[in-house]
């Protein structure tokens, strides 16, 4: 599944490596991916994968979920059609709450107790679904953990989520997807040393020139 995942991902560009001319972030870190998810949503080949293999990985990972949530706002539709696949409920967590109407941070029913799963499209330092999870927690629900499309394997990310004692299992990751590119001529081989060197530190931009 994870290399099928990124082989799709790749072919419609929601993942684009560009090692020889980086991207560059909002922080200013000069990246040789760019990760856009939300064009899942317009390859229905690629979205047809993507949402089968969360509602799969929600069944063999999290047996007891009763709903999910998606991040907002990536994760929305998402969760929306992997629970449409499911037949479960479904909501979502806003980034903060409503300033009008009932203030609601949290939109959709959500039982005291009730079990669900994080839907996420991207986890890089994994700052904001570990947010979204504190929420969800505050307001009595069991989260039993995450399911993301891709993650980069950032060793920030990755203490975050154990800090926070939350499980993520991810649809794919970024030491596949770059296997999967040399392998299918997206990237040269000798490219993955550069990639796995920014993945490993991204502010260290020592892999650039290389």
């Amino acid at each position: 599944m994870n290399k099928e995942v990124s082989k799709g991902l790749l072919e419609i560009n929601a993942v684009f490596l560009r090692p020889e001319e980086p991207f560059t972030w909002a922080s200013g870190i000069k990246s040789p991916i760019y990760c856009d998810n939300r064009l899942i949503l317009t390859a229905p080949k690629v979205r047809d994968l993507v949402e089968n293999a969360i509602a799969e990985t929600v069944k063999k990972e999290y047996p007891d979920c009763q709903a999910l949530f998606g991040t907002s706002t990536a994760g929305i539709a998402h969760a929306a059609i992997a629970a449409s696949i499911l037949n479960m409920p479904m909501g979502y967590v806003r980034s903060g709450a409503k300033d009008h109407g009932r203030q609601n941070q949290i939109e959709g029913r959500l039982e005291k107790g009730q079990k669900v799963v994080v839907v996420e499209d991207l986890i890089s330092t994994g700052g904001s679904v570990i947010e979204v999870v504190d929420v969800l927690r505050d307001a009595g629900a069991d989260v039993l953990g995450i399911v993301s499309i891709f993650t980069y394997g950032m060793k920030k990310g990755l203490d975050r989520l154990k800090e926070a004692n939350v499980k993520n299992i991810s649809l794919t990751d970024f030491d596949t997807t770059i296997e999967v590119a040399a392998e299918n001529g997206y990237i040269r081989p000798d490219d993955k040393a550069k990639l796995i060197k920014f993945r490993n530190n991204p502010s260290d931009e020592s892999w650039i020139g290389e």
